[in-house]
């Protein structure tokens, strides 16, 4: 009774003070402690309860399992796993669907799925707990096949279990699949349950249905911070400043903005390039509401400065900032030099990101396009006599393999000699020729803007051949993930 009331201290004395004390006591002043977010006590009680010669149950299991967190959560998790294993209750619904649930939270899907696939009756909360264990790692295909599976099998979901799927449907960007989850539960009649609804808001918003956001948004009969900022994210995912904007102004006189709140309004203005409204609103979050921000605030400021051309600015704004400045950070500067073609700051960005990762070659590529774009062609690459000659060292090596050149890639009217010298300048042979000098084993990754052609292709297929690396090629359309001379694009692109 003290422990469902939440008065621990009252029910641990009341329970030290037994003179004999059962599998009962011992596993409600455990239950006591998980469900009052103690999961310290709740672990050491257990512990002592082992000593004490007493027998865990299957209830005592799943209590103990539900206070597994922190750094310590999956090492805990998996003692009672094999304590489980060796007591014959892995198998009990209570404690199978507790180890998922947890294996699940841990980001250790592998394990829960096989503690699903072995559990003797699945029911609801079973297929609840997987499912969002998929969809918290992004494997939204499993997830929605798993619900397939879930609805096959003649089972009720709940509002949990559309929840995740819903959330699973966000990032597949499948409207088609969207509007029939929907369909079934407003045909289930479920009660009002606010995560769903801004799973609903968020899921139409990132298939580009802003107005079935809205209607969802203005039939709920109340809202949270977290249903604003679902709706507002939205407005600023497709670029609808002045949408951010009034629903900002609506929101303040409801709920108190948090931290998502002000990243999605200063997104909206950076990407409805409202330039001085967006440095007014975070000119005033500085000065009154500064505890909130953190360095994803800062970049969207940055980003916004970047897309206007202001790029000295965003350069001060960096060096000023209370925070470390990350990979991303300096990326969105390089990628707004390039644009604005500004030589003299896209210099600097890019020793900096050279700096933090020396072995992308693709830092190298953004910058000599910077180059290409201000006329100056000569100062592709600091080691530019170095890549030519590694460059045709290569070429030799992979033409006695068989590589032949594509010369139709080159549209100039020029002899086949010459064709052959215009095609070893293609940014993408120069990169991934740097990556080769540059990092001793591993993955070469290489970025391009734009679509690669057919004889860089052939090129960095032979490379891996014959060097026996792996390439990662990012162009406009898709990625290349190129291994002993095949790519994962079956030559199809």
């Amino acid at each position: 009774m003290y422990a469902r009331c939440g008065v621990l201290e009252d029910a641990r004395n009341v329970l030290d003070g037994m003179p004999e004390r059962n599998v009962v006591s011992w596993t409600a002043m455990i239950s006591g402690y998980s469900q009052n977010e103690r999961p310290d006590e709740a672990w050491e009680l257990f512990i002592m309860m082992l000593r004490a010669g007493c027998e865990p149950n299957e209830f005592t299991l799943a209590s103990v399992l539900t206070s597994c967190t922190g750094s310590e959560g999956i090492h805990q998790v998996k003692q009672v796993h094999a304590f489980a294993v060796k007591t014959n209750f892995e198998l009990h619904m209570f404690v199978g669907s507790s180890l998922l649930d947890m294996y699940a939270k841990s980001e250790n899907i592998q394990e829960a799925r096989r503690v699903f696939d072995m559990l003797p009756a699945r029911d609801v909360v079973s297929y609840t707990a997987i499912l969002s264990g998929y969809t918290q790692l992004g494997l939204d295909e499993e997830a929605l096949d798993l619900f397939r599976q879930l609805y096959n099998e003649g089972m009720q979901c709940n509002q949990v279990t559309f929840t995740a799927l819903l959330n699973a449907l966000s990032g597949l960007s499948s409207m088609d699949y969207g509007k029939q989850v929907h369909g079934l539960i407003l045909r289930r009649e479920l009660p009002f349950f606010m995560a769903l609804q801004n799973s609903l808001i968020d899921m139409y918003s990132k298939c580009g249905k802003l107005l079935y956001s809205r209607r969802v948004f203005d039939n709920m009969p109340e809202r949270s911070v977290v249903s604003w900022n679902a709706m507002l994210m939205g407005y600023g995912r497709h670029g609808l400043a002045h949408e951010v904007v009034q629903l900002f102004r609506s929101m303040r006189d409801e709920v108190k903005p948090d931290s998502v709140t002000l990243l999605a309004v200063l997104s909206g203005y950076s990407h409805g390039g409202l330039v001085d409204e967006g440095l007014d609103m975070f000119d005033h979050i500085v000065k009154e509401q500064s505890t909130l921000l953190n360095i994803e605030h800062y970049g969207c400021v940055i980003d916004l400065l970047g897309r206007s051309g202001q790029l000295q600015k965003a350069l001060n704004l960096i060096e000023k900032m209370p925070f470390q400045p990350t990979r991303p950070i300096w990326g969105s500067l390089l990628g707004a030099c390039r644009v604005h073609t500004n030589v003299h700051v896209g210099e600097f960005v890019a020793q900096k990101l050279l700096d933090i990762e020396p072995e992308n070659a693709g830092n190298y590529v953004i910058l000599s396009n910077i180059y290409a774009a201000s006329g100056m062609c000569e100062r592709f690459h600091p080691r530019k006599e170095d890549i030519n000659a590694k460059i045709k060292e290569i070429y030799v090596a992979i033409k006695a393999a068989g590589f032949v050149p594509d010369l139709s890639c080159v549209l100039h009217d020029v002899d086949d000699e010459q064709k052959e010298r215009m095609l070893l300048g293609h940014s993408e042979k120069l990169a991934i020729t740097f990556g080769l000098m540059s990092t001793p084993s591993g993955t070469i990754q290489v970025m391009k803007n734009l679509r690669i052609c057919v004889d860089c292709h052939n090129f960095a297929k032979f490379v891996s051949k014959v060097y026996g690396r792996e390439i990662s090629l990012r162009d406009k359309n898709r990625f290349h993930l190129i291994t002993e001379g095949a790519c994962t694009c079956g030559d199809y692109w």
